[in-house]
């Protein structure tokens, strides 16, 4: 069975900004105050938690032109079929400029990811966002299922 090698660096160029998955140019710690501290479906995430998802996904890193983030997100997939993207978000300072939209298509580009068919990911506000994108809610989300979180758990007994 072969081994998981990192994919090949993906990157893309607009209005200033670097979309990259360049693992090197990635400040986990940066991702991980977002995550951590301003997001609602990561909120208390470990940094070691953090770094074993990274790990084991595709991230996906836009960079201003001073090379700081501005902005992430990353790829959960098979490489084949499915893809599943989540952990979008845009710093403060660079909102209102489309980052999150554009990061949700270009990464659809990705040498490795144009034959994947499957893509979903999950959103409460950000709908409008994604569906720029070409996302649209499951056509039968009746279909889907989880396991809820340990929070979450009680909301969902009978």
């Amino acid at each position: 069975m072969p081994m998981p090698r990192d994919p090949i660096v993906f990157e893309a160029y607009r209005n200033g900004y670097l979309l990259s998955t360049d693992r090197a140019r990635l400040d986990p710690a940066t991702v991980h105050r977002f995550l951590a501290g301003d997001s609602y479906w990561a909120r208390g995430m470990t940094l070691e938690q953090l770094q074993r998802a990274l790990d084991h996904s595709l991230p996906i890193g836009i960079y201003a032109e001073d090379g700081t983030l501005a902005g992430f997100g990353r790829v959960v997939t098979d490489y084949a079929i499915f893809a599943y993207l989540r952990d979008v978000f845009t710093l403060p300072a660079h909102r209102g400029q489309g980052l999150a939209s554009w990061l949700a298509d270009e990464i659809r580009n990705h040498p490795e990811l144009v034959d994947v068919t499957s893509w979903m990911l999950a959103t409460r506000d950000a709908h409008a966002v994604y569906e720029k994108a070409g996302y649209r809610r499951a056509p039968h989300p009746e279909y889907y299922m989880t396991v809820p979180k340990p929070d979450e758990s009680e909301a969902h007994r009978p």
